[in-house]
């Protein structure tokens, strides 16, 4: 059997070439509108991702656009499930209409790393999913997804500097690479520990990077497999 890996990005933040990295991801993980996007966005990527068989994820976030969802909010817990539940629903909305299933859910920026140690938060994601499949880094939100009989996904980053097991911080020195050759070298090293790989559609250069990294996971024997 082939070793197998996922290239996902983050689409529909209107603040990338979403076509181009369609053309290179086997998923995309779409913005829901709370922190970017929008209903006609949502259609134009499940279109695109429709016809070249990309995985479509709803990216769900705190309702934050100014601070594009990473800002950490103090949100209860039965709003944030009916938030969630919203997002999930406006993106499946917007798939079905272009025939494609909205396949997993993956939280977004700040609510990301909430979920990943906070019981309340973790619980009003899952809640507020269904039974999607849920993709992210070990913590609390896989953990209760697994108990609870969910798929979980596990995700690297390789365009993010590491401390330990937790990504460096945005606001502190080397938190974004954006070297293609220590964004290739890390994606190699992560590609064998993780199902998926996700490459941020907001950072600079992020179509040369993901063609970079689809190219050398090519080349080291990896088949490029959407969730």
């Amino acid at each position: 059997m082939p070793a197998v890996v996922d290239l996902n990005a983050d689409l529909g933040e209107e603040v990338t070439d979403d076509e181009a990295l369609l053309a290179l991801v086997t998923s995309a993980n779409v913005a829901c509108g709370y922190h970017a996007g929008s209903p006609a966005i949502m259609r134009a990527v499940c279109a695109v991702a429709a016809e070249r068989g990309v995985s479509v994820g709803a990216q769900v976030s705190y309702a934050d656009r100014e601070n594009f969802g990473r800002v950490p909010l103090d949100v209860p817990g039965d709003v944030l499930r009916e938030q969630v539940a919203d997002q999930v629903g406006i993106l499946s909305t917007a798939a079905r209409s272009q025939g494609v299933e909205v396949r997993y859910v993956k939280p977004h920026g700040a609510l990301y790393h909430r979920t990943r140690e906070d019981v309340e938060q973790a619980t009003a994601v899952l809640e507020g999913s269904g039974t999607l499949p849920v993709l992210g880094m070990p913590g609390v939100l896989l953990d209760r997804a697994a108990q609870a009989g969910r798929g979980v996904i596990l995700e690297g980053f390789p365009d993010r500097a590491y401390d330990g097991d937790r990504l460096r911080p945005r606001d502190q020195p080397g938190a974004v690479l954006t070297d293609d050759d220590a964004i290739v070298a890390q994606a190699l090293r992560l590609a064998g520990s993780v199902r998926s790989l996700c490459l941020h559609g907001d950072t600079p250069g992020a179509v040369a990077h993901a063609h970079a990294v689809r190219a050398a996971l090519e080349a080291a024997g990896w088949s490029l497999v959407g969730l």
